[in-house]
């Protein structure tokens, strides 16, 4: 409380969620345990009740408050980008498609659509994949962009691998959906690849 919860260790944290020890251990030696068998913070927050389950110490309880805990995280970052909203920069969609999609183990290629504004109309999960590819179909887009009738689109999908650079095969699915809406005036304004630690933006990289 006095130095504020940004200066605590990812463990520390943990420590504080968890609130008790188990399994013969303290709850910042539990924490401490998670974090070396998922390896990171975000990966213990996303695992699964079942896989947490596994973990000495770790009963139903505290799997509960750490499924929660992410999708608490998720929650607050979704109100940034809801309905009605306007994205003045593509950070908050950027950090919120990062906590959706990091720890995906299947490819989700998703869109959220915006009006003339730049306002939000919708974010959807457009097509669901294995674990290295999605079939993606630009005609579905631009139904649904119709529908929606949107101004712009934000296109997003992730790297199970992890790795958040962009293969030709992104380059080319890109153009093709930028093309198709196109024919309707509707613009593509990024597409964002995740990864585990982070986004590529093929705008940014001028791939637009």
């Amino acid at each position: 409380m006095a130095n504020g919860a940004d200066n605590l260790s990812d463990a520390d944290l943990l420590c504080i969620l968890i609130g008790s020890g188990g399994g013969g251990m303290s709850a910042l030696e539990l924490a401490q345990d998670l974090l070396l068998r998922f390896g990171s913070l975000s990966r213990v927050l996303a695992a699964t009740p079942r896989e947490l389950a596994k973990v000495r110490g770790i009963g139903a309880a505290k799997a509960a408050l750490l499924a929660a805990a992410r999708e608490c995280c998720t929650r607050a970052l979704k109100e940034k980008i809801a309905a009605g909203r306007r994205l003045h920069n593509s950070a908050d969609s950027e950090r919120f498609l990062l906590a959706r999609l990091r720890d995906r183990r299947y490819e989700t290629f998703c869109c959220l659509f915006l009006d003339c504004r730049n306002r939000v109309l919708a974010f959807e999960e457009v097509f669901h994949g294995t674990l290295d590819s999605a079939m993606v179909y630009p005609r579905e887009i631009v139904r649904r962009s119709m529908e929606r009738n949107a101004a712009a689109v934000i296109l997003a999908h992730n790297h199970p691998s992890g790795v958040a650079e962009p293969s030709q095969a992104d380059h080319l699915i890109t153009q093709r959906i930028r093309k198709a809406l196109d024919l309707i005036d509707v613009r593509v304004l990024d597409h964002f690849i995740v990864g585990h630690d982070g986004c590529t933006s093929l705008a940014r990289l001028g791939a637009l």
